[in-house]
């Protein structure tokens, strides 16, 4: 699955038109991306506090929270995830009301899906250089998101698109448990029987590359619950 260069992308979608929420969803996951949705602003501004996303659309009119609340909170909260502003108000004072509060394009209701995908996997393409950290560093292990770049001890370790998502999602909760269903749900986008094995299997084949042949494992099974990458006390 990939959405832009090959790189898996995981985005939020906030709207609270049951129909045009449908549309968008669907459409974005039949074009390789993992989605998450929200009806409401103060949930997508909970989803957008606690999890990290490539690009957000967001709707300007929402429940509780306002689209431009939303991403004026992201903004001052330092995250600096590429936003997409939804909305039926297209005067040039409400697209530059929007560009201000930190939002990075704006697009008018009625809009074709086509322009849509179009400007998202524009917002994409950029997401690497919007301040976010390109390396992190865990022990010895050095993952380089802007190259998609994996080393151990100084070792290129070649990992597919999938892994590397998976390894990424890991690093940055460095020492948090991670259970099976966060996985699922963050790089599958799908709500899987939670007794399959498809994220047992992947990481299975990712501590083959990471761990094997090291002195220290840096995955770690939490049993019952899932799993942590942490570096050595």
């Amino acid at each position: 699955m990939s959405a832009c260069g090959g790189v898996l992308m995981k985005m939020l979608v906030v709207e609270d038109d049951p129909q045009t929420r449908a549309f968008i969803v669907q459409g974005m996951r039949q074009n390789g991306y993992v989605v998450d949705e929200a009806d409401n602003g103060d949930a997508g501004l909970d989803l957008a506090l606690v999890d990290s996303y490539d690009v957000l659309v967001v709707d300007r009119m929402l429940p509780g929270c306002s689209g431009l609340d939303l991403i004026r909170t992201m903004r001052t909260q330092g995250i600096a995830t590429p936003c997409l502003i939804l909305s039926a108000v297209g005067a040039v004072e409400n697209r530059v009301e929007g560009l201000n509060v930190g939002a990075d394009d704006y697009l008018t209701k009625p809009f074709a899906f086509s322009e849509l995908l179009a400007r998202v996997q524009a917002l994409g393409r950029r997401a690497p250089l919007m301040g976010q950290p390109e390396t992190m560093r865990i022990a010895d292990l050095e993952i380089d998101s802007s190259a998609h770049r994996v080393t151990r001890g100084g070792k290129v370790i070649e990992l597919t698109s999938h892994e590397f998502k998976l390894l990424e999602y890991l690093a940055k909760r460095t020492g948090q448990v991670v259970t099976r269903t966060m996985l699922l749900e963050a790089l599958w986008g799908f709500h899987f029987d939670p007794r399959t094995n498809i994220v047992d299997a992947h990481i299975s084949r990712l501590r083959a590359k990471i761990d094997r042949n090291f002195d220290v494992e840096l995955i770690r099974t939490v049993r019952g619950v899932g799993y942590a990458l942490q570096a050595p006390q």
